[in-house]
């Protein structure tokens, strides 16, 4: 009778035991003897409300009824994003989002958790202040431009501000600087005109460039072509020279000068016939014209010579009568003579082209035969 007591009352406190163990590994009791933490992440363990221990990734137990857990802190790289509305130094309000990248440190989980208790707001906090200090000394341009000092300005601030408190700031970015809609059409409206002023410049300078250089072309062609006349008149005076000395050695020295004007005079008309603009030339067209072309020069050249003969005489006379005091009565005879040779030789011109089909010019002779 005693042994079957004692069975019953083990087997009595097996089922006990085995309940205890189903509970504690299938109820509730489980949860508050053991849990797990996963990785990147760490929870504190409290006793009654004060901080126990710190439970790092994989399977934990704490006591039941006694001990209790926090929520999971991340140790994982985390990102605030904050959009910030200030004023730059030339009254522009503009807007800057700026992006946080922090994480808190795993030995320093316990300073992250109790001694902040809203982490986000705090550095929002930082991060609107080092920024709005930071743009309200810049103009607009100059925020533009120091986009990126602003972004170290509030890594610097917020590394050692946020140090204390267990977390490490990352990095900082200030993603853009938007000023109001009015005023960036202005800006784009004063790039342009800058734009196009400095493209107006660009082609007066071109243009510039290519008037100077036309007009050194034109100058220097126009020096070349001046040499190129100088040149051409040397040429035609040492002709010209050429020819009168050998005028003079045939015997037709007094009329040489009128030969050479009327062969140059023919020289510029057969010129202007091949070189001129217009294509009608005017000429006399009859044969008595022609012939008066050619009494003209023939009268021209024996003027010419009766008047170098009339002043030898007179040279001569003057000679003669140097120490009579009616010298200058033999001069007046001496023109008369002169002017009575000029007559004779325009007589012996006849009525129709001169005699012979030489011209007068070619008989050097006969000048003197009046």
């Amino acid at each position: 009778m005693e042994g079957a007591i004692v069975v019953l009352v083990v087997i009595v406190v097996l089922l006990v035991v085995l309940a205890i163990v189903g509970a504690l590994l299938f109820g509730g009791l489980r949860t508050s003897l053991m849990f797990t933490v996963h990785t990147q992440e760490a929870v504190i363990v409290e006793r009654f409300g004060r901080f126990k221990r710190v439970a790092h990734a994989g399977l934990n137990f704490k006591t039941p009824f006694i001990d209790s857990t926090t929520r999971p802190v991340s140790l994982r790289v985390q990102q605030l994003e904050v959009n910030i509305e200030s004023k730059t130094k030339d009254n522009v309000f503009v807007t800057v989002p700026v992006a946080v990248q922090y994480r808190i440190r795993e030995e320093q989980v316990v300073d992250a958790y109790y001694k902040l208790s809203n982490p986000e707001a705090q550095i929002r906090s930082y991060v609107f202040d080092t920024v709005r200090s930071a743009l309200s000394s810049l103009e607009l341009d100059q925020a533009f431009e120091s986009k990126d000092d602003i972004a170290r300005s509030v890594e610097t601030t917020l590394s050692t501000r946020m140090e204390e408190f267990g977390f490490n700031i990352i990095n900082t970015l200030v993603q853009d600087i938007s000023p109001d809609q009015r005023v960036r059409d202005s800006m784009n409206s004063i790039n342009a005109a800058q734009r196009d002023r400095v493209a107006a410049q660009s082609l007066a300078e071109a243009d510039k460039i290519k008037r100077v250089t036309q007009a050194e072309a034109e100058a220097e062609s126009k020096r070349l072509q001046g040499e190129g006349v100088a040149g051409q008149r040397k040429a035609i005076a040492l002709g010209i020279a050429e020819q009168y000395e050998m005028l003079r050695k045939v015997g037709i020295e007094n009329s040489a000068e009128q030969l050479l004007l009327m062969t140059q005079y023919f020289d510029t008309m057969q010129d202007v016939a091949r070189n001129g603009r217009s294509n009608v030339l005017y000429l006399p067209s009859n044969p008595g014209a022609v012939g008066g072309m050619g009494e003209e020069i023939r009268t021209a050249m024996l003027q010419s010579q009766a008047a170098a003969e009339a002043s030898q005489d007179a040279d001569a006379a003057d000679a003669r009568n140097a120490r009579r005091p009616s010298a200058g009565r033999a001069r007046q005879e001496a023109e008369q003579q002169a002017r009575a040779a000029q007559q004779q030789a325009q007589d012996q011109v006849p009525d129709g082209y001169p005699g012979d089909d030489a011209p007068p010019w070619a008989h050097p002779g006969s000048a003197h035969q009046g």
